[in-house]
């Protein structure tokens, strides 16, 4: 089974992220056609990007902060994006933590979950092309939680029952393309040299 990250994207406190992100997992958990791990990026502190060579350029982190971030991104095979939406984007924290890597995010798989005014939708198609440059295949079906009619004063998560059938129905896309992406990230892997 392929394994799947459902990273928080908040960091900002009293955030709505970390009980969508909950709520996210709870359902994922009820299936039995993937591994899934809750990850919230405000447990790796990471600061504002601060490795002396860009992640594309392949060479060794030189940070305790990036390495443990690298190794929890490397470990999976797809991911969902559980993002808020501010002016009209992601947050600018889940887009630094993006930009910590790239190899790690390479030939796997993404799906999304937004929340915000208009269901963070412009957040997530700010994804989208960030995807693209990183080889991340992102999937159709999407999430997209309302402050109004999914949250209890802006604020007191409480998603409608139709919500569950969209969260599988994004899990069922990923699941498929992280697993049919499974052999573009083995030949990269072994097209990789071999370290002395």
């Amino acid at each position: 089974m392929i394994k799947v990250g459902i990273i928080i994207g908040s960091t900002r406190p009293g955030r709505n992220g970390e009980a969508v992100g909950k709520w996210v997992n709870e359902v994922a958990q009820k299936r039995s056609d993937a591994q899934f791990e809750l990850i919230d990026i405000k447990d790796f502190n990471l600061p504002l990007l601060d490795e002396p060579v860009p992640p594309s350029m392949g060479y060794p982190y030189s940070h305790e902060h990036t390495q443990a971030w690298s190794a929890k991104i490397k470990s999976m095979d797809a991911f969902v994006f559980v993002t808020p939406e501010y002016n009209h984007g992601t947050s600018a924290a889940l887009k630094n933590a993006i930009d910590y890597l790239y190899s790690e995010w390479n030939n796997k798989a993404a799906g999304f979950v937004g929340y915000g005014s208009v269901g963070g939708a412009r957040a997530i198609e700010n994804l989208r092309m960030i995807m693209a440059e990183l080889q991340v295949a992102d999937v159709r079906a999407t999430v997209m939680l309302s402050l109004f009619t999914d949250f209890k004063n802006f604020s007191v998560f409480q998603p409608a029952d139709f919500q569950i059938a969209a969260v599988n129905s994004m899990l069922d896309q990923v699941i498929s393309w992280g697993s049919a992406l499974q052999t573009a990230r083995n030949e990269a892997l072994e097209a990789q040299p071999v370290a002395a």
